[in-house]
């Protein structure tokens, strides 16, 4: 989602992704088990963005990790919660357009 400025009627875009924005995109990415790199690539961020934002989503719930025996790298999934984020997010950019 593009953040949007608005200014005597008109509106102004900016390219920059807002934190919800790519909250969503991370749990959007998420319905399969994803690694951190894939991540990276999908949304487009540092590691260091990735890690904060990965904390960030678990703590609140709205991804989990997995651990798989036969692979010590974590994956993570979304959850429920996650889902309810993610369609409340979408009907919100869907009301903004």
């Amino acid at each position: 989602m593009i953040s949007l400025l608005i200014r005597d009627k008109e509106t102004i875009r900016n390219n920059h992704r807002g934190r919800l924005d790519i909250m969503a995109d991370i749990l959007e990415n998420s319905y399969g088990s994803m690694k951190k790199t894939y991540f990276m690539y999908r949304c487009n961020l540092s590691f260091r963005q990735l890690k904060y934002y990965l904390h960030f989503l678990t703590n609140r719930g709205l991804l989990y990790v997995v651990n798989e025996n036969s692979n010590p790298t974590p994956v993570y999934k979304i959850t429920e919660k996650g889902k309810k984020f993610l369609k409340a997010y979408k009907n919100l950019m869907a009301l903004m357009k």
